[in-house]
C-alpha cells in the first residue's frame, strides 16, 4: 500500500505552501517538521505546532491540521515527535513522557525565533496521545498562550492503568514489567529491539470496536502513510516502560493559559478528555479560559481527519481570541 499523496494521507491545496524544516530539543536531538504558512502572507502571524496522533507522524493527521490552519491565516508547524519519522534520536521507535513533552518546547523554541512568527502569539495543537503531551508542555511553559487538545490519550494512565482503568494494580503491573524487563534482555542479546506491531491487521473479526476505528485510518489509504508506526510494524515492544512509573498532568490545575479540549462524545477515549478537564479546573483559579467541547456521536479517528466533523471553526475562533 502508498499514501494517497505522494508520503501524505491528504492532499495540499494551492493557497499553502509546505516547507521542511529542522530543529533541535533541548536533549539535542534534531526535530523535523513541515512548516505550513499562508500562501503570500507578510508580516507577523500567530503560530501553532502540532503533533499527533500517538504512533502517527507529520504526513499525517498533525499535517492535515497544520495545513488547515494555514489556510486559515496562521504559521502551522506539524513535526515528528523525537525517535519516529523524520526525527532524530536513538533508538528507533520510543516513546517518552518527558522528552516528547520537551519536544512540544522545543517546536515552540523554533517558531519564537522565526521573523515571520510574533513569539507572544504561539499555541500548539496535540492529538490523541500527544493532546496529552501538549496539556503536560501547557503545564509547565509559560510561552505557550493557548493550547487544543483534539481525541486525548494519557498515555501515563492508560500504560499503567489499562483501559478504563481495568488494570489498576500492583499485580497487573508487576505482571506487565516483569514481560517488558524480560524482552529488555532478549533485545539487548540480540542487538537489536522487537517491534509490538502496529495496528492488527488483518482485522480479527472479533475486534473491538475502537481497534476497527483504527484500522479503517491506519490500515487504509483513508490514513496509511509509509513512515507511519501504527501504519506499519509498531512501537518497540519496550516503549511503554517509561509510563508506568510517571504519571503526566501532575500539576495540570496550575495552568493558566487557555485550554480547549475536544473530543467525539462516541469515543472509547473520551474518558480521558473527561477526567483531565475536571483534573485541570479543580481548585484552578484561571477556568475562565478553559473548555470541554465534546461532539455529539463523533468516534476517536472522527477527529483525525474527518473534516465535516473537526470543529475547525471553533478551534480557529479560539486561538484568535487568546493569540490575539
Amino acid at each position: 500500500m502508498k499514501s494517497r499523496y505522494n508520503g501524505y494521507s491528504f492532499p495540499l491545496r494551492e493557497t499553502v505552501t509546505r516547507e521542511k524544516v529542522r530543529f533541535r530539543n533541548r536533549y539535542g536531538i534534531e526535530l523535523a517538521g513541515d512548516l505550513y504558512l499562508p500562501q503570500g502572507s507578510t508580516g507577523m502571524l500567530p503560530a501553532v505546532a502540532v503533533a499527533g496522533p500517538f504512533g502517527a507522524v507529520k504526513e499525517q493527521c498533525a499535517g492535515l491540521y497544520a495545513e488547515e490552519l494555514a489556510s486559515r491565516g496562521f504559521a502551522a508547524l506539524a513535526f515528528d515527535p523525537s525517535f519516529i519519522g523524520e526525527s532524530g534520536g536513538e533508538a528507533r521507535n520510543v516513546a517518552s513522557p518527558d522528552i516528547n513533552t520537551e519536544d512540544f518546547c522545543a517546536a515552540v523554541d523554533f517558531l519564537s525565533t522565526r521573523d515571520f512568527v510574533d513569539p507572544e502569539k504561539i499555541g500548539i495543537l496535540g492529538i490523541c496521545g500527544w493532546g496529552g503531551m501538549a496539556l503536560n508542555a501547557a503545564a509547565m511553559d509559560t510561552r505557550i498562550k493557548a493550547t487544543v487538545t483534539a481525541t486525548m490519550y494519557d498515555m501515563t494512565r492508560v500504560n499503567a492503568k489499562g483501559y478504563f482503568d481495568a488494570a489498576d494494580s500492583a499485580n497487573a503491573r508487576f505482571a506487565t514489567k516483569q514481560a517488558l524487563n524480560a524482552q529488555r534482555t532478549a533485545d539487548y542479546r540480540s542487538g537489536s529491539c522487537s517491534r509490538a506491531g502496529g495496528v492488527v491487521d488483518p482485522l480479527p473479526e472479533d475486534a473491538p470496536f475502537f481497534v476497527k476505528d483504527y484500522y479503517d485510518y491506519y490500515k487504509t489509504e483513508r490514513g496509511y502513510t509509509e513512515r507511519s508506526l501504527n501504519s506499519n510494524d509498531g512501537w518497540n515492544v519496550t516503549s511503554a516502560l517509561s509510563f508506568l512509573n510517571m504519571p503526566i498532568l501532575r500539576y495540570s490545575n496550575e495552568i493558566r493559559s487557555a485550554v480547549l479540549m475536544i473530543h467525539g462524545e462516541k469515543a472509547h477515549s473520551c474518558y480521558f478528555s473527561r477526567d483531565a478537564y475536571a483534573d485541570m479546573i479543580n481548585g484552578n483559579p484561571h477556568t475562565e479560559n478553559k473548555e470541554l467541547l465534546l461532539i455529539p456521536g463523533a468516534v476517536h479517528t472522527d477527529l483525525y481527519d474527518r473534516k465535516d466533523i473537526i470543529p475547525f471553526d471553533r478551534i480557529t475562533q479560539f486561538f484568535q481570541t487568546y493569540l490575539h
